[in-house]
């Protein structure tokens, strides 16, 4: 059995990961997906949240929302509709962001109701990431 597989993680503008590890964590649109080396073939949506991963038996995440993840024995590929290290979220901005879906969703308007849950979990994944990561 191999030890460790391929996992790259991507958004349609860069590459954020691409390293050897030993087990990831991925945030599922209906729960999280364990990934072992040579697990099953498999294609699924992603939801938002904190991705993680194991280098060398220390942990690393991104947080990431939206796309899919195709898992093949050797290797694990994210195209995240969005993603971003945890240290660089600005706690503030994402707040900010967090407040203005909820008070589109309290009020009653034109607003695409979708879009603003979207945000809105983006947004809460965004601040748990930082919370997790004790950033």
């Amino acid at each position: 059995m191999a030890a460790t597989f391929e996992l790259e993680v991507a958004t349609p503008d860069k590459l954020l990961v691409k390293e050897q590890v030993s087990e990831a964590q991925v945030p599922g649109k209906e729960g999280f997906l364990g990934i072992l080396p040579e697990h099953a073939p498999l294609i699924s949506e992603i939801g938002a949240g904190l991705l993680s991963y194991t280098i060398g038996g220390k942990q690393h995440s991104v947080v990431i929302a939206g796309g899919w993840v195709e898992v093949l024995g050797d290797r694990t590929r994210v195209l995240a509709a969005t993603a971003e290290h945890p240290d660089k979220i600005d706690m503030k901005r994402a707040q900010e962001a967090l407040d203005r879906a909820e008070r589109r969703l309290k009020e009653a308007g034109d607003w695409d109701i979708a879009r603003a849950l979207a945000a809105a979990e983006r947004a809460r994944a965004r601040l748990d990431a930082v919370a997790k990561t004790g950033r």
